[in-house]
């Protein structure tokens, strides 16, 4: 079983985001390892701060490293922060450890707000999780 295996096989990953949330991470992957669901939980000054997206994974887009994986990520999903709720996009890259259940990733989402006022503004976190379980 090659080190990818091992990790690929845990479905379910938490951990932390740095940056705009900084918070709780959360992925799980769906079949294929192709698609995924991403989400990241805050607080924030006038509440809870949360963000859903539905995420798809390249890994041609960028130079296969040595070890582990490194795909290209993309997708789209919501978030309410406090009393502000709006649609957002995310691109962002992440490396999976080869033979460890660890991820790394970076990623930028721009938002845009659509109650109570409409907005636009761009955010971003840097962040790692442990994967879970296990076949």
């Amino acid at each position: 079983m090659s080190g990818f295996a091992i990790a690929r096989d845990r479905d379910f990953g938490a951990g932390i985001i740095l940056g705009s949330p900084t918070g709780v991470s959360g992925k799980l992957w769906l079949g294929g390892r192709r698609t995924a669901l991403d989400a990241a939980l805050s607080v924030v000054s006038d509440g809870l701060y949360l963000h859903v997206d539905y995420l798809w994974h390249d890994y041609t887009a960028l130079p296969k490293p040595e070890k582990g994986r490194l795909p290209l990520y993309y997708g789209i999903g919501g978030r309410i922060s406090g009393s502000d709720l709006g649609a957002r996009g995310v691109i962002g890259i992440e490396y999976i450890f080869a033979g460890y259940p660890f991820d790394l990733f970076f990623e930028l989402a721009p938002v845009i707000s659509l109650v109570p006022d409409v907005g636009f503004h761009l955010t971003g976190g840097l962040g790692g999780r442990y994967f879970f379980g296990g076949r």
